[in-house]
């Protein structure tokens, strides 16, 4: 019996092998982090741990769908460039003009992809090389950006429209 196609685009953030250290020696268990979205504005990530990847693999899926959050996007890029520092992951991410694609690295590259950002330029510049908070520092980011006003976008228009 075939699943149903999910709404959701997954990617795969991150696969370690973790271990803890019992009396017996040291038992062994996988950590993935994943990050799941719709292409257009929803996002969110999972991490989780389980005896084998493919587990894990739904745990942390099943983990990013209750962290969905909405983005607010302009044409398909961000409206202002944007500042994120989480512990020593430190983003920036700037908009781009039509036609110029992602440019980013790792996880920002991924989180943009499966959001639904087509024109975006992201920069890593902490010390940090954590997958994960790399991939936090980004999600807040694109939560944190201010969206235009109305008030002032129907402004533009009218003006616009007078000449």
């Amino acid at each position: 019996m075939e699943r149903p196609k999910s709404e959701y685009e997954q990617k795969i953030l991150d696969i370690r092998r973790v271990a803890r250290t019992v009396s017996g020696g040291r038992r062994f268990s996988f950590r993935v982090t994943v990050v799941l979205g719709d292409r257009k504005g929803k996002v969110g990530i999972g991490t989780a741990k389980g005896q084998d990847v493919s587990a894990s693999v739904e745990k942390a899926v099943q983990q990013a769908r209750k962290n969905m959050v909405k983005i607010h996007m302009h044409n398909g890029t961000i409206p202002h460039t944007i500042e994120k520092k989480v512990k020593s992951a430190k983003i920036t991410l700037r908009p781009a003009k039509e036609g110029t694609g992602i440019i980013a690295g790792g996880a920002v590259r991924a989180i943009c992809d499966v959001v639904g950002l087509k024109n975006i330029t992201g920069k890593i510049t902490g010390k940090s090389t954590n997958k994960i908070n790399i991939a936090i520092a980004t999600v807040e980011a694109l939560m944190e950006m201010k969206q235009r006003p109305q008030k002032q976008q129907s402004a533009e228009i009218s003006e616009s429209a007078a000449q």
